[in-house]
């Protein structure tokens, strides 16, 4: 069962994490980037909009790694995520 890891910038938008700290690690089902997060949006719905765009695409602010390689094309979410991968999830930065 692949691991979704949320970093505490989005981790704090869960119910169960009012005003804890860190990261959060959720074991979720999927075969693909999208299936993982499409499991995780079923069961936390209102991160859907801090994850994804209007177009089902990973918003520009957002980063997201499989097993700790950056997913290449935030369009696409068909990546691969092995029975015990980690899918994580952070707020990238920008500006200067």
């Amino acid at each position: 069962m692949p691991k979704v890891v949320l970093a505490s910038a989005l981790a704090r938008w869960l119910p169960d994490a009012q005003g804890a700290s860190g990261e959060v690690a959720l074991d979720v089902s999927g075969a693909t980037v999208g299936a993982v997060l499409d499991d995780l949006f079923a069961r936390h719905a209102a991160l859907r909009g801090y994850v994804l765009d209007e177009h089902g695409a990973v918003r520009h602010h957002v980063a997201v790694f499989v097993d700790g390689q950056a997913i290449g094309d935030k369009r696409r979410l068909d990546q691969p995520v092995a029975p015990g991968g980690e899918v994580y999830v952070m707020q990238a930065l920008s500006g200067g």
